[in-house]
């Protein structure tokens, strides 16, 4: 498939989906989300991929937000079937994802931006970063996830102010508050993502597909997390990384998994 919104390239076993708007400041609009869909479902079957990292093209923006021009025509039935599509699509589709997903936020990450830096299960900042919801200071609120995954990463109270004044903070505020992960100079963030990548390709593939899920269902009110995260260790004695792991371990040597 042609991507009119994205660039992909596959670099030692990391997936990099840049969205390739940069005059719109790369804003999601309801092409963009179709063929980000697209791009990770191509990426999670890929077994030289192992890894998948989101940014957006040029040094602005991560992605501004969603894009209002297509937002303002919208009933509010056709704002429902938006956001719900959005939501099984990417949002929640990058959640599930059973490869870790590094967001490099490199600029404005406002509103849809954030909530899919949010989605992803790290984000690297650049210190050129700024990130908000100010979706109330467009008579909105949220309507992919941020309402609830921003409590969850930087605790109710804190996640309240940002959502109720719209206010933008910066990527060394947004670390503080546990919503980065790591914040690096603009031109380092290539290089910082790729340290955190090393870090996590050092370990077993499967072990970190179970982990994935057993975190995931501990933040799911229908999931005994303790119960899946018991399954999760159980389905790990089965594979070969285990095997490779613990052999690795006896024998005194690193494992290449």
């Amino acid at each position: 498939m042609k991507y009119k919104t994205l660039k992909l390239i596959i670099q030692k076993r990391v997936g990099w989906i840049t969205i390739n708007r940069p005059k719109k400041l790369n804003a999601l609009n309801q092409e963009t989300l179709a063929e980000l869909h697209h791009a990770l479902a191509i990426f999670e079957e890929e077994d030289n991929v192992r890894l998948i990292v989101i940014r957006g093209a040029g040094n602005t923006a991560f992605v501004a937000g969603a894009d209002i021009r297509e937002l303002a025509t919208l009933s509010s039935e056709e704002g429902a079937a938006l956001a719900q599509r959005g939501n099984q699509q990417v949002f929640d589709y990058i959640e599930h994802y059973n490869k870790p997903v590094i967001s490099a936020v490199n600029g404005y990450a406002l509103g849809g931006g954030l909530e899919l830096a949010m989605a992803c299960h790290l984000r690297v900042f650049a210190d050129t970063a700024k990130v908000g919801m100010p979706e109330t200071s467009l008579g909105l609120i949220p309507g992919y996830g941020g309402t609830q995954r921003l409590p969850q990463l930087v605790g109710r109270g804190r996640a309240m102010e940002l959502l109720l004044t719209g206010d933008m903070i910066d990527a060394q505020r947004a670390y503080e508050i546990g919503l980065a992960n790591a914040v690096c100079p603009l031109k380092e963030l290539d290089t910082k993502v790729l340290e955190l990548a090393a870090a996590i390709l050092k370990n077993a593939p499967n072990a970190q597909m179970q982990l994935l899920a057993s975190v995931r269902a501990g933040f799911d009110p229908h999931t005994d997390g303790y119960v899946a995260e018991t399954e999760g260790f159980a389905a790990c004695f089965e594979t070969d990384n285990f095997k490779h792991g613990t052999s690795a371990f006896l024998k005194k040597r690193k494992p290449k998994f």
